[in-house]
């Protein structure tokens, strides 16, 4: 069992914690969270990303490059047009934990840890009985 650990790298004297400190530092900005979020299901060009976004395709563009350079996101050419996908689907979890530990710092149980019935029951009176 600590053979797997060693493996892959969840010592604390690992060789890969500075490497998963660049990547949380990389994704330590909202513009970017967003794009991971936008690219989570589907490749899309840049113009499509900045709308999704709501910003411009200029800061979207030097968003998408910081991201292909931390191997975050690739690319695809298609005639003149360039799309984006997530490169894994480890930014995507990355992010999706992110944001369900932010719904423990707002909910008391969050969404994601309600059964769907006790989800639906609250949702339709507004009153919390899980």
């Amino acid at each position: 069992m600590n053979a797997d650990r060693n493996r892959c790298g969840f010592e604390p004297e690992g060789e890969y914690v500075e490497l998963a400190v660049e990547v949380f530092a990389m994704l330590a900005d909202a513009t970017r969270i967003r794009i991971i979020l936008a690219l989570r299901d589907a490749e899309l060009p840049v113009n499509q990303l900045a709308e999704t976004v709501n910003k411009s395709q200029a800061a979207v563009s030097q968003h998408l490059a910081k991201l292909r350079l931390a191997r975050i996101v690739t690319t695809r050419r298609d005639g003149t047009r360039v799309f984006y996908r997530l490169a894994n689907e480890h930014a995507r979890q990355l992010v999706s934990d992110a944001i369900f530990q932010a719904q423990h710092a707002l909910e008391g149980v969050p969404a994601h840890h309600r059964s769907p019935l006790t989800h639906t029951v609250s949702d339709q009176d507004g009153i919390d009985r899980a």
